[in-house]
């Protein structure tokens, strides 16, 4: 069967694009990787109990040997069997990075995707983070402004839901909100004190993709509010947060032009050499490793940065020996992550007659406070913001884990501790063409695919932000009125540890230095376009989901466009 569509991927990106081309009528078909997964089905962990999750929630051993030991490096809030399920692990899904420059690329092999496990922190770029690449001269410019995507963030924010309140902020421009969650109330004195002390330096509540009032639309695809539980990444029954699973392919099912396909390997696509276009997607099942070919009109990459450059690269052929659409040699170049490493934490004086209540699904949010590109003492350019919460040790919190025995152990076990509060950072990390995605030489996957071999480091300008980040982290808390602040920075953090790979196939004006025009289509192939983070020219500050599923909606719209009017 020919296609009027194929989407390749079915996590954020993926799910917008198939809802974005049914609805308007396209016969789509969505090509996802992973297993078949069922909204509320029996992966989701989020109804169990905590004697219930196997192994007491711990994770064995063992498992860091059957190639899960990076999920054990990013933390023990994340390495636990509740939602381990949702992650691939490195031995069956291997990869390569340079011995010494190691890469943390966190993977979810399912329908949906990460969608499932995604943070749901949920930003607006704002005008200064479309024009700093020509500011500065760092990366090439931006096509679009911020007002070509301010409509279609309108339209993902309010068919998504997103929580947050309007703060008037430049950095992040206000939207379509549904009631936010609060600051509890050390947050908000910190908050206070901070307004008095550093105007400039806002502490808001973040915004998240978690319903606090649903709409009718909301509500007719199953999806209820959120009931405060913050058992998000174990799958949310109730369709509260946002994933594709709970939303998008929901909604593109309930037109009747959607399929899709499971356990399906994208190899790479096909190209008529007389036309230059893409006329299939080369698929192989994951199980059977049967290969076939299905035929579209359009294709949208939307496997995630790495993974649409992966394909791409792969798709090689005597007219396009380098990969496909790569004649600028920019495809697999720029990759690009958040930085973290540096972070704060102080005792918030007072309150011990409040406790905390509840568990709130989103933290507070500090955006980038620095307006210039550069300032004069820096060492560095861009900037960075900070997310964090406060929280008072709870009775048992880590009991098991303080000495002593008897009586005193077990009253101490049930004494409440002080307010703390804690910010991390999250950094602008430039787009270098040496960090960069290629196709390993000699190693193959069990699909017979070359690996991504991923060569990316931070450098000067991202270690000078760590180090400063660490010296303001601790200002910002001190001029909060917080007491005992302590800050820390690490500058060995591999890229990846943020989860928010971006650029490896860049949107640009000119085809010799970018992949894809403002439209997320490829300069060289007029019916491929990609809006996942790979067409991220620069990285922000801000959680790039939004931004991504802004794009993919625009892009959607304009390739249908360019379908009814016979220009592809």
């Amino acid at each position: 069967m020919d296609w009027d569509a194929i989407v390749v991927g079915s996590g954020i990106t993926g799910g917008w694009a198939a809802k974005e081309l049914c609805e308007k009528g396209l016969k789509t078909l969505v090509i996802e990787r992973g297993r078949q997964v069922e909204h509320a089905g029996p992966d989701y962990t989020d109804f169990e109990a905590p004697w219930e999750i196997e192994f007491r929630n711990l994770v064995p051993e063992s498992y860091a040997g059957q190639g899960w030991q990076y999920m054990k490096d990013k933390g023990d809030w994340i390495y636990r069997m509740q939602h381990l399920q949702f992650f691939a692990d490195t031995q069956t899904y291997p990869f390569s990075y340079p011995d010494d420059r190691p890469f943390m690329w966190t993977r979810g092999y399912q329908l949906g995707g990460r969608s499932l496990t995604w943070w749901r922190q949920s930003y607006r770029w704002g005008e200064a983070d479309f024009t700093a690449n020509a500011r500065d001269g760092h990366g090439v410019d931006w096509p679009i402004r911020y007002g070509d995507l301010a409509p279609w963030y309108d339209h993902v924010e309010r068919f998504a839901g997103i929580a947050g309140s309007a703060d008037g902020l430049d950095a992040v421009p206000d939207g379509v909100f549904q009631p936010p969650f609060e600051m509890n109330c050390a947050e908000r004195q910190v908050a206070a004190a901070l307004k008095r002390a550093m105007p400039d330096v806002p502490m808001i509540m973040g915004r998240t993709a978690n319903l606090t009032a649903p709409t009718v639309e909301q509500q007719a695809l199953g999806r209820g509010p959120c009931q405060a539980r913050s058992h998000c990444s174990r799958g949310c029954s109730y369709g509260a947060y946002f994933s594709s699973l709970s939303a998008t392919l929901p909604a593109a099912r309930n037109t009747g032009n959607l399929t899709v396909m499971t356990d399906a390997i994208c190899h790479s696509l096909e190209v008529d050499p007389a036309t230059g276009r893409v006329v299939g997607v080369r698929v192989i099942n994951a199980g059977s490793l049967e290969a076939t070919i299905h035929r579209g009109r359009l294709v949208f990459l939307c496997a995630s940065a790495i993974g649409s450059a992966h394909i791409l690269l792969n798709s090689r052929s005597d007219a396009h020996p380098r990969g496909l659409a790569n004649g600028s040699d920019a495809l697999g170049r720029h990759l690009m992550d958040h930085v973290g490493g540096a972070w704060a934490a102080g005792r918030v004086p007072g309150l011990l007659d409040r406790y905390p209540y509840g568990r709130r699904p989103n933290d507070i949010y500090i955006p980038n406070y620095r307006t210039d590109s550069q300032r004069p003492g820096d060492g560095f350019i861009r900037g960075f913001g900070f997310q964090g919460s406060a929280n008072r040790g709870r009775p048992l919190d880590a009991a098991g884990l303080r000495p002593g025995i008897g009586k005193a152990a077990k009253q101490a076990a049930l004494e409440y501790g002080p307010w703390t509060i804690r910010i991390d950072m999250f950094g602008e990390m430039l787009p270098h063409p040496d960090n960069r995605l290629t196709l390993h030489p000699t190693k193959v996957d069990r699909w017979g695919i070359p690996l991504a071999h991923l060569d990316c480091t931070l450098r000067a300008n991202e270690k000078a932000m760590i180090a400063r980040g660490r010296e303001e982290a601790a200002a910002i808390l001190t001029a909060g009125g917080c007491e005992d602040v302590t800050a820390g920075a690490r500058f060995d953090m591999p890229v990846g540890s943020k989860t928010h790979e971006m650029g490896t196939a860049r949107m640009g004006r000119d085809p010799a230095s970018s992949v894809l025009n403002a439209w997320n289509q490829a300069h060289e192939v007029a019916n491929l376009f990609v809006t996942d983070g790979a067409c991220m020219a620069s990285s922000g500050t801000q959680n790039p989901s939004l931004t991504y599923m802004a794009l993919t909606a625009r892009a959607a719209g304009h390739a249908v466009e360019l379908l009814r009017e016979g220009r592809l």
